[in-house]
């Protein structure tokens, strides 16, 4: 967001507002009781909460996990390097992701409009949509990996047996 951070915040909120679906905005008086401004929180914990209709996510890997073992719908903002590849695998590969377009910034400094922000939020907060089935589909899956005898506890097992 570089210099302009504080004109792409006040998109944020008027994206979010545009949506209907979360009450942002003016902010701290329009959001009391329903929302909140924080520098970090604990994000795991956060999603697992059934309030939780969707991630805005800079698409790191971590980030990606996590939502889906949450089976919490992705909305992709990636900001540099692989993010970018894991949103568009995420959105266009497997259908996993609502993408705010990267184009939607060039003709404005890099600012992404509220218009885009809110189509992409708009779009994974329908509650009957193929992204957020596909995203509870893999919580079920996830979940089936880490048990005893699943595919990451195997996995583990075996890397954990090389390297002893």
């Amino acid at each position: 967001m570089g210099g302009r951070c504080s004109e792409q915040v006040k998109e944020i909120a008027t994206g979010l507002e545009q949506t209907r679906k979360v009450s942002l905005g003016g902010f701290l008086e329009r959001i009391e009781g329903r929302g909140m401004i924080c520098r970090w929180a604990p994000q795991v914990k956060v999603m697992q909460h059934k309030a939780i209709g969707g991630f805005v996510s800079h698409c790191g890997w971590n980030s990606i996990l996590e939502s889906l073992c949450c089976g919490v719908p992705i909305v992709t903002w990636p900001l540099y390097a692989e993010q970018k590849f894991n949103a568009f695998m995420m959105a266009k590969e497997l259908g996993l992701a609502a993408a705010i377009e990267s184009d939607s910034g060039k003709d404005n400094g890099g600012l992404v409009a509220a218009e885009e922000i809110a189509r992409a939020v708009r779009h994974v907060m329908d509650g009957d949509n193929e992204i957020r089935k596909k995203a509870m589909e893999m919580t079920e899956i996830s979940k089936k990996s880490l048990k005893e005898g699943g595919s990451s506890f195997v996995s583990l097992g075996k890397f954990i047996d090389l390297n002893f």
